[in-house]
């Protein structure tokens, strides 16, 4: 049997696999599915729309799937969906999806989420991701696979946030942050490129030759944004295995909004 202690209020409804922990205090909400081996611990609250993958450990004082912090919110059954392997720390706060969005926010696989992060509604993040303690979404944020957010980042709505990325504590980010990029700043400007991080995750020195050039293109040659996509496009040229990282990064151009733009 699902082994929630006697203190804790779990729905009738709500769906936990049998290997399911539920701690002193907390609360299961009627529409929340909970997969295998997952760990709820004392004194959390998962209410709305949630649903909850497999291996999760969540730590004491969270709240998942509240509504969201939109005063056009009318009650309607958004969602907030959580993937396998995640470890989610003290005092997180995830909110459902909005209507005014995808209807949904979501949080891959195997994330390192510490203390005091915010995750606002349609917020959308990948996989192996690292949020230091207090990094906070706005609503509609999207967050790439292996991203790094500094401690005390603040990431303004509808922003975007490049895979293999990292931000720097106390970062302050308006703009998209482009694929492999350092920054650093309030608000953020661009510093390097996150070289260490693809040196851990088996980059080979061609294809970080590769991010080198496309730093030095969008950063140092003073190109106009379009000049700089064009030169970007012929760096994989020389080096096949670096294709699908300039594919990555020149969507992730072509997607930035005028409007907006990305740190430079």
């Amino acid at each position: 049997m699902t082994a929630v202690h006697s203190t804790a209020i779990v729905a009738p409804s709500a769906q936990l696999d049998s290997s399911v922990t539920v701690g002193p205090y907390s609360i299961i909400g009627p529409h929340v599915k909970i997969g295998a081996y997952t760990s709820i611990g004392p004194h959390c609250v998962v209410e709305g729309h949630t649903t909850i993958g497999q291996d999760n450990r969540i730590f004491q004082f969270s709240s998942l799937g509240a509504v969201p912090q939109d005063k056009k919110y009318g009650g309607e059954p958004c969602e907030l969906v959580i993937g396998d392997r995640n470890t989610i720390r003290e005092f997180c706060t995830f909110n459902i999806g909005s209507p005014g969005g995808t209807g949904v926010t979501h949080l891959g696989n195997d994330n390192w989420i510490m203390a005091y992060v915010h995750l606002a509604h349609d917020c959308l993040v990948g996989h192996h991701t690292i949020f230091a303690n207090n990094s906070q979404l706005a609503g509609h944020v999207q967050v790439g696979d292996w991203a790094i957010l500094g401690g005390f980042t603040v990431v303004h709505q509808f922003v975007r946030i490049g895979a293999h990325s990292l931000t720097a504590m106390c970062t302050l980010l308006f703009a998209d942050l482009p694929p492999f990029v350092m920054c650093q700043g309030q608000p953020a400007a661009a510093r390097s490129m996150n070289f260490e991080g693809l040196r851990r995750r088996g980059f080979s020195s061609e294809r970080i030759a590769v991010v080198k050039a496309m730093h030095r293109t969008l950063y140092r040659d003073n190109l106009p944004l379009q000049a700089a996509c064009d030169r970007i496009a012929d760096l994989g040229q020389n080096c096949p295995d670096s294709l699908p990282d300039v594919e990555m990064m020149l969507l992730f151009l072509r997607q930035s909004q005028a409007k907006r733009g990305i740190v430079r």
